[in-house]
Formats: structure tokens, C-alpha cells, sequence
């Protein structure tokens, strides 16, 4: 499997984000949290609001369970005193417009992603899904993935059973757990630095590192302490 697949020995187990790793759905994402945030900026600070950019987006969101994004985000210009409803309330505007556009476009999964996919089933590589997201099996469905996928952990599992979001590595944790083996049989998938601290944070066997926006990205894909740093998962197949 390390020889077809790119990973030590040890791992039987792949444990895939999905917005960004597997489907395009992160850039749908950012674009639904810039408009919900912008609103929310505009009314709260009129014309001279300062917008949410991509970088915020990277930093305080990307990865993270709904309201843990909005409180990061909003934390980070010092905005602490909005109440609990305002915070459910800017991540249900999102997401209403997330599935809006989910509905409306559709999602593609990416191509190399299903190439990677096609050969860990040929490998005997066991594949669960594990994201934040409250929509993960929409999104699943939606790109003509869920059946590689064996076990799938969102944002509904693990705010049913009350586990932390990331960093913490607890939706990765019961990802292994399900799949039956120890973390460091396991791989873990990331495009979001704090999904690749939660893989660090829970001692997986391998981090993988997926940079889809450029710039400092990889480095601070490798500075938060990945193992590797891809473009697209396909590069890990050998020629």
C-alpha cells in the first residue's frame, strides 16, 4: 500500500476531510461566510466596515464546527460581546445559503481526489469521511462519493455526542474508533490548518497536508506539522 498509495506501512486506514480534500464545496463555503460575515460587519459598522477576506476565512473558519468559526472570527476584531442567538443566527444565514447554492450548482468532486479514491479501493485502503460540516452526506451524495466511503463523522455526529471541533482531534479520534484501529494505523486528509492540528493533536500515523489556495499555505501546513504537503491527493500515487 505505501508503495501504490504514498503512506508508511502502518496506516490500513484513510480519515478524509471533505470540503477541500475530496470536493470543491470549500470555495462555496468561503464565498456563503463572506456574504453572512459582511452582513453582519455592515449592519453592526456601516459604510466603514472592514470586509471578511479569504485570509480570515483560512484562519479563524476553514475547518472548524459552524459557531466555533463565528466566534473565532468575530473574536479576531474583538467583537465579544454578541450573544449566543446572534452567533446561531450568522451560521444558519450561511448555511441557508451554502445548500442554496448547493441546490442551485452542484458540486464536483475533485478529479485527482477520485483517482486517489479509485486506487485506495483497489488497495484495500478503508476510506471514512470526517468533517465538520452538518451537511456532509448532502455534499457526499451530491459529488457521487459516498460509496468509496465506509464510515462518515460530521458536524451532526459529533454535536450529538457533544465532542469538541478542530483542532481538537476528537471527530478524528471517533473516526479511528469506528473504523476499528488505533490512530497510528490511521491517516489523516487536511485543507484546513486546524484539521491538520487536530491530526497532529490526536498522534495519527501520517498528516497529509491538502494546500488548494497558494501563497504560505504549505508552510503553514508543515509548520503546524504535517508530514507532507500536496497540491492535489493524486500526487501521492506514483508514477
Amino acid at each position: 500500500m505505501s508503495d501504490v498509495l504514498g503512506l508508511p506501512e502502518q496506516i490500513s486506514v484513510a480519515l478524509f476531510d471533505l470540503d477541500g480534500v475530496l470536493t470543491s464545496t470549500a470555495v462555496l463555503h468561503r464565498v456563503a461566510w463572506k456574504a453572512a460575515f459582511d452582513d453582519f460587519l455592515r449592519d453592526r459598522d456601516g459604510d466603514a466596515f472592514v470586509p471578511f477576506t479569504e485570509q480570515d476565512y483560512l484562519d479563524y473558519v476553514d475547518g472548524r464546527p459552524r459557531e466555533d468559526g463565528v466566534r473565532a472570527f468575530l473574536s479576531s476584531r474583538g467583537i465579544n460581546d454578541v450573544d449566543d442567538a446572534t452567533i446561531a443566527r450568522i451560521g444558519s444565514e450561511k448555511n441557508a445559503m451554502f445548500l442554496n447554492t448547493l441546490s442551485r450548482d452542484g458540486v464536483s468532486p475533485y478529479p485527482g481526489s477520485v483517482r486517489y479514491l479509485q486506487a485506495a479501493r483497489d488497495a484495500g485502503l478503508r476510506v471514512a469521511v470526517v468533517t465538520s460540516s452538518k451537511n456532509g452526506e448532502a455534499v457526499l451524495d451530491a459529488a457521487g462519493l459516498s460509496t468509496f466511503v465506509e464510515v462518515r463523522v460530521d458536524g451532526q455526529e459529533t454535536a450529538a455526542r457533544g465532542l469538541r471541533g478542530k483542532p481538537a482531534p476528537d471527530s478524528f479520534l471517533l473516526g479511528a474508533e469506528l473504523m476499528g484501529v488505533e490512530p497510528t494505523a490511521a491517516a489523516v486528509f487536511e485543507d484546513a490548518i486546524s484539521g491538520v492540528q487536530a491530526g497532529v493533536a490526536g498522534r495519527f500515523g501520517y498528516v497529509v497536508g491538502i494546500d488548494r489556495v497558494g501563497g504560505s499555505q504549505a508552510e503553514a501546513m508543515r509548520t503546524a506539522g504535517a508530514d507532507v504537503v500536496v497540491n492535489d491527493l493524486d500526487e501521492l500515487i506514483p508514477a
